[in-house]
């Protein structure tokens, strides 16, 4: 399988015999939900994810999420509360709440002065919608659309608003630097707005003297109007459609989706699609038609991986849940290079991209077993995954976070390699002589970066047909 699976930890997987289980079964990257705990919470987990990388042999990424500023209402006077279209309500400081009949408590003042008449405010995780009428201090009114009730402690979004709270909370960063410090691979950023929500934490971990790859969460509207400055500078894109869907129009979500993927794709960076995907297989031991088709679709259309939430954190049937999308995903591949689509010529100009492409084209041509790239960036790896041959790529780096790195990008199998020999074709045809998977007369299509002489290194030059 080519497709990446995600899986999140939670109760339902969190012991060591459940993470094997799930390696077992393909997944190559485990989620931490910081939104349920801080750093400490997690040591044993990830002590745990260690032991089964380790006796398994498989490289294995641990992906830090962080919960970023989820916006919520306080505790209404009365709750739930009951909102007819046409209504007229009142949000604000908690302390006024006494003087009005319909108040909701929010005590974000940063976040109400961005407000201005004939915004749109969403209320109770997006289900209510109400638009602006009007400002009185530190106070807003609001004029409902939609009938239905407001309870306690509710989320409030802003579609569409640039607002002027980051991205990165306290307690993001005071994770994130703990999370460093126990050894996190990867972290994701909710609610990103723009790039340089992606700069801070890459400052922070910068700071730290270290280097990891930043996920940028498309959750807020606003973010899709910058989202090819957030591409630009991110590592990793992830479609978030819990919270997007909140934000955006539902019916438009499926649009959003591909669009996003197309962007990536063709930015030759990895792209997670996320939220719902078999939300059934929660409490069932199977999924519904609709979601085997939302899965397949996902990959159909270009996502590098695909992520389970609930499913696996607390779900009845994680396992189940990880086998049905691995699945899946096989017979979309399957689908895929049937169309003979691949391998898909790339958007991006250049003589790396043309490379990789000639790379893919001629591993089909010559029926190639594998393409193997040296890469100390893993630049030539996601390049040639996002070309999508048939053929597994096998991502050669001596880095140990470039490896983490390239277990998010499609059909890449990321292998550690000695330093030596210093010559980098050398490395890959040491490995390719020495890989238990290639027999005797196998074609492997080899990229590396050669240098001239005098050269220290060089960037990706290098295109040979290796037979072993």
């Amino acid at each position: 399988m080519h497709t990446k699976i995600l899986a999140t930890i939670g109760p339902a997987c969190s012991e060591k015999k459940m993470i094997q289980q799930l390696t077992d079964r393909g997944v190559r990257i485990f989620r931490l939900n910081f939104s349920h705990g801080s750093a400490e919470d997690f040591i044993d987990i990830i002590n745990r994810i260690r032991e089964v990388e380790k006796e398994s042999n498989v490289s294995l990424t641990i992906l830090q999420d962080l919960s970023g500023p989820k916006i919520r209402a306080g505790d209404l006077k009365e709750s739930p509360m009951s909102i007819n279209v046409g209504d007229e309500i009142h949000m604000g400081p908690s302390d006024a709440a006494a003087e009005y009949l319909n108040y909701i408590p929010f005590d974000h003042p940063r976040l109400l002065s961005d407000l201005n008449t004939g915004d749109i405010v969403r209320v109770s995780d997006g289900g209510l919608k109400f638009e602006v009428t009007g400002r009185k201090n530190d106070m807003i009114s609001l004029v409902a659309a939609d009938a239905g009730i407001i309870s306690s402690r509710k989320g409030i979004s802003f579609p569409g608003i640039r607002t002027s709270i980051s991205a990165l909370t306290d307690k993001d960063r005071k994770d994130l630097a703990e999370g460093l410090d126990l050894g996190i691979d990867a972290v994701a950023l909710s609610f990103v707005q723009g790039p340089e929500d992606i700069a801070e934490a890459k400052d922070i971990i910068e700071e730290k003297g270290k280097w990891i790859p930043v996920v940028a969460k498309l959750e807020r509207e606003i973010a899709l109007k910058r989202l090819d400055e957030i591409i630009d500078i991110c590592d990793v894109v992830m479609v978030a459609r819990g919270d997007l869907g909140l934000e955006c129009p539902l019916p438009s979500l499926p649009t959003l989706q591909k669009r996003i993927i197309s962007a990536c794709n063709e930015a030759a960076k990895p792209v997670i699609v996320a939220t719902q995907m078999l939300l059934s297989m929660v409490h069932n031991p199977m999924p519904t038609r609709a979601e085997t088709t939302d899965v397949a679709n996902a990959v159909l259309d270009g996502a590098d991986c695909l992520m389970l939430s609930e499913e696996t954190a607390i779900g009845n049937y994680p396992v189940e849940s990880v086998s049905y999308m691995r699945e899946i995903s096989s017979e979309a591949e399957k689908l895929f290079f049937e169309k003979k689509i691949s391998p898909v010529e790339p958007a991006r100009t250049g003589g790396e991209s043309f490379l990789a492409y000639a790379a893919c084209l001629m591993a089909d041509k010559v029926k190639a077993k594998a393409l193997v790239a040296h890469t100390d960036s893993g630049f030539t790896a996601r390049l040639i995954s996002s070309c999508r041959p048939r053929q597994n790529i096998y991502g050669l780096s001596p880095n140990c976070n470039m490896q983490k790195y390239m277990n998010f990008s499609w059909g890449v199998t990321s292998v550690d390699i000695p330093e030596e020999p210093h010559d980098h074709l050398q490395r890959t045809e040491n490995f390719a002589e020495s890989f238990s998977d290639f027999a005797s007369g196998d074609r492997i299509v080899i990229t590396a970066g050669h240098p001239k002489t005098g050269q220290e290194r060089s960037l990706t030059n290098l295109l040979k047909i290796y037979r072993k």
